[in-house]
């Protein structure tokens, strides 16, 4: 349980040892059922949360049944379930108690007091207590009093979260005997968040507590109650109407929460399926309406923002990344969400891995070898190319001369009387030899 230091006036029991080995400090939560106290394991030295019961609860006075049911839920291990170490009844006060971890922080209900919380946080909370109940329900057990006071959030290591959500008082109605609950006029479970099927007097499933979580998440969202005012008219409200789940909240949420508080219990999904929602809606961000005019497609677009917000895509670049955003001139806008978000979509791609190239260098050397193989053969065939046209400009000339038929004889100079005639012969025998 929450080990608020807030102290509470009314503790009688605190000094106490309760069987012989739990010592009682500080009250720091009291319910109508219960008080629950800091306390001291004296045999193992650790602080512990001891839920002491009122009168009217009844019914694990029973050692044989007590050990059994205390097993079960000890067995029943979780980090988003409050740990159960022992249940038994004390003579010397005539009460019966829990022993149970001790949690560091402080519950839901005084921390919605504050207002509403952020969707990633309610986000968180959904998947971690959507873990818990699946845990819890595999092994057949039923809450039936899930509500912001049993939701206890211990301070989370990470900066991505505030807390990590734990459910307590899981089991508590197998221990104490409904029975004897409801002849006493006790009720099992928060009349502001119980399912119909509670408060229609019908013995609960696995599926009341996934209705009474959509409740509590719904709170965290709105900071409002789903079905106030007083006990009878809240109980009594939920069987003619559902809960009014905001659209602000936005489609996912809207849809899961609609789904979680189905009037029908058949129409509810079950644990692991909230759980696997709720991881969901973590990974949607909550974006200002100046933010909405960023991408959501998957193509690679270069868009324009014009003034009043709404994207229109101008081209289309298919080597690209990421989508480019181009301001208007007229969009002043200062919106830190559309910066970042606009920064991450101009952000370049992630790096690939050494495999990767590694394997494109080997592709590419593979290539490169392939063209080094046929570039001799290649200049070998121009070559030969080269030589067979210059021998054909060879060959042809010299055979179409041979074919050519002999020229005729020429006719012989005329021969003349004197000295010029015998210069005649010479030059005619000079060109003929």
């Amino acid at each position: 349980m929450t080990s608020s230091t807030d102290r509470l006036a009314g503790s009688p029991f605190s000094g106490a040892t309760l069987g012989g080995r739990y010592r009682l400090g500080d009250l720091i939560g009291r319910g109508g059922m219960a008080s629950v106290y800091r306390g001291e394991d004296l045999s193992l030295g650790r602080p512990v949360a001891v839920k002491v019961f009122a009168d009217a609860a009844a019914g694990i006075d029973d050692v044989a049944r007590r050990r059994s049911e205390t097993a079960l839920l000890a067995s029943v291990e979780h980090r988003a379930l409050v740990r159960l170490y022992d249940a038994a009844h004390d003579e010397a006060i005539d009460r019966e108690y829990l022993v149970m971890e001790l949690v560091d922080g402080r519950d839901l209900r005084q921390t919605l007091r504050l207002g509403p919380i952020s969707a990633a946080d309610a986000a968180a909370i959904a998947a971690d207590l959507g873990e818990a109940l699946h845990v819890i329900h595999a092994r057949g057990i039923v809450h039936r009093d899930v509500k912001p006071a049993n939701v206890l959030l211990a301070p989370s290591h990470l900066p991505t979260r505030s807390w990590n959500a734990k459910l307590a008082d899981f089991g508590i109605a197998r221990l104490i005997d409904d029975a004897r609950l409801t002849r006493t006029g006790a009720y099992v479970g928060t009349p502001g968040y119980l399912s119909p099927e509670q408060v229609g007097g019908r013995a609960p499933g696995t599926a009341a507590d996934i209705y009474s979580l959509g409740l509590v998440l719904l709170e965290t969202r709105t900071g409002q109650q789903a079905f106030p005012g007083p006990a009878s008219e809240s109980t009594m409200a939920r069987l003619v109407r559902d809960p009014e789940i905001p659209a602000e909240l936005g489609p996912e949420w809207v849809e899961l929460l609609r789904a979680m508080t189905a009037r029908e219990a058949s129409d509810r999904p079950t644990a692991l399926e909230v759980a696997m929602a709720a991881g969901r809606l973590d990974r949607v961000p909550a974006m200002s309406d100046a933010a909405t005019t960023v991408l959501h497609e998957a193509s690679d677009a270069t868009r324009v923002l014009p003034a009043g917000g709404e994207a229109t895509p101008v081209a289309t670049q298919g080597a690209a990344t990421a989508a480019t955003a181009v301001l208007g001139t007229n969009d002043r806008s200062d919106d830190a969400v559309a910066a970042r978000a606009i920064a991450a979509a101009m952000r370049p791609a992630p790096t690939r891995s050494r495999r990767a190239d590694r394997a494109e260098r080997s592709e590419r050397s593979d290539d490169s070898d392939t063209s080094r193989r046929w570039v001799r053969p290649a200049i070998a065939i121009v070559l030969l190319a080269i030589i067979a046209i210059g021998a054909a400009l060879l060959i042809v000339p010299s055979i179409a001369s041979s074919m050519q038929p002999p020229a005729a004889p020429s006719e012989p100079l005329p021969s003349l009387p004197g000295e010029l005639g015998v210069h005649l012969e010479r030059l005619d025998e000079a060109v003929t030899r």
